[in-house]
């Protein structure tokens, strides 16, 4: 499920466990918990249209006044004299479920809270096809929580980003570390590869989901990056990806050759290399110099390989017995070239991926790849493989001899009156109407009285 493609149709519904939350942050992290920021960024994944908190505020001092500033509806929790440790948790599911079910336009579902007992009602929760969130700590939140939601949202990223300004509280420990960016380096890695299986184009909200999809527990403000657009624009400073514009989107694409070099490390640099199963292997390596003159849009190492290449899937499409329904989309592609080429690999030739392969064909005109509407990778046929129409000579007509031409009649001697032409268009008219028969009426002879 894509929890950031639409915002506007994403309605969020925010559940606080606050005494669990508010003792974790106090005792793991240090200083009052600040639900602003945990509002702040919800509100960036979607609209809030409900924020139900569960304490005794009769000893939550000042929370609850601020909590009364947020809109947040605070539910009293009766403590019992002989103890209710689940008494908030059951209410909270309770709840929950009961909004699920009288609520079909709430689809997000917010858990503020760390308490592993919650597991239950996220399973439940994502079975009738709601997004879960789980906002909470590293340190005091159950890491089965932090796995199995469907985005775990930090609150030391929260509070380190928008407190580094601040002093901290007494007994306040200090800021964590920003984690290097080579450590993400395998994610992304690993979240582009699932996306050109799919055969998707990797555009910056795609790219998020599929990386959340894989690790709910991925923040980019843990590499000390303020939005996901910094954060990859880090990736590609590393070497990692190539970002480019396409209209108001910006595509990410690998970089898959060459040594990718990060952060500095202690014992020289953070590098990260591909390993024989596609992967990246991040080690710290000592420093060295960098590869001089290469291109981004360089493909092979070896231009001669590509050739190779090149000729190989000229030969395969070419002399093909049966010819491929065309477009072919890079999977088919693929297909067709392992059932034309015997033990074909594309990275015998120096490629990474059957798509640099492709784009090589592409550029030397034996094929043409476009995208479609959907952004996926469509292959046609290039100039190279249209053969070129046959234009047959067309053989000269005989001479055609011209029609003998008779002798005009002599013209009519001077003295014979000329007949006209045609008549008036009156006369005509009139002689072509029928002549009227006239009645005549003959007078009855007279009897003969004999007077």
């Amino acid at each position: 499920m894509n929890i950031t493609a639409d915002t506007r149709s994403t309605r969020i519904a925010v559940f606080i466990d606050f005494d669990n939350v508010e003792i974790g942050v106090k005792n793991t992290i240090g200083g009052p918990f600040d639900i602003g920021l945990v509002l702040e960024a919800i509100k960036e994944r979607g609209e809030i249209v409900t924020k139900v908190a569960y304490s005794d505020w009769k000893r939550a001092g000042d929370y609850s006044r601020v909590l009364a500033q947020h809109a947040i509806r605070m539910v009293q929790r009766t403590v019992t004299p002989g103890g209710d440790k689940n008494g908030a948790d059951i209410t909270m599911a309770l709840d929950a479920l009961e909004l699920a079910f009288t609520h079909d336009h709430i689809n997000t579902f917010v858990i503020v809270g760390g308490d592993s007992d919650f597991i239950s009602l996220v399973e439940k929760l994502k079975q009738y096809g709601r997004t879960v969130l789980v906002v909470g700590g590293r340190q005091f939140t159950s890491t089965t929580m932090q796995k199995n939601c469907h985005e775990f949202i930090a609150y030391e990223n929260l509070a380190g980003t928008r407190g580094a300004g601040r002093q901290p509280g007494r007994g306040a420990r200090p800021a964590a570390k920003m984690t290097p960016i080579a450590a993400a380096l395998p994610l992304v890695h690993r979240a582009l590869k699932v996306l050109s299986d799919r055969e998707v184009t990797p555009q910056l909200g795609l790219l998020k989901s599929t990386l959340l999809q894989l690790d709910s527990t991925f923040s980019e403000r843990e590499y000390g990056a303020g939005s996901f657009r910094d954060f990859m624009e880090k990736v590609a400073e590393a070497g990692a990806v190539t970002l480019r514009h396409a209209g108001r989107n910006i595509l990410v694409e690998p970089r898959e050759h060459g040594v990718l070099v990060a952060e500095p490390h202690e014992h020289g640099v953070l590098v990260a290399e591909p390993r024989e199963n596609g992967t990246l292997a991040v080690e710290p390596q000592p420093p060295r110099a960098p590869d001089v003159g290469t291109d981004e849009d360089a493909v092979p190492v070896s231009p001669m390989t590509m050739q190779d290449g090149i000729r190989a899937v000229l030969k395969a499409f070419g002399e093909a017995a049966a010819p491929p329904r065309w477009p072919l989309y890079v999977r088919q592609a693929k297909q067709f070239l392992r059932a034309a080429i015997e033990g074909f690999d594309e990275r015998n030739y120096g490629f990474a991926s059957v798509v640099d392969l492709l784009r090589a064909a592409g550029k030397e005109g034996v094929l043409r790849v476009e995208r479609d509407r959907h952004g996926a990778i469509r292959v046609f046929p290039g100039a190279r493989l249209t053969p070129a129409p046959v234009v047959e000579p067309v053989a000269e007509a005989p001479p055609v001899e011209a029609p003998a031409v008779e002798p005009a009649e002599p013209p009519a001697p001077a003295d014979e009156p000329k007949r006209p032409a045609r008549r008036t268009r009156t006369k005509a008219v009139k002689s072509a109407k029928p002549r009227a028969r006239k009645t005549v009426r003959t007078k009855e002879a007279a009897p003969n009285t004999g007077e």
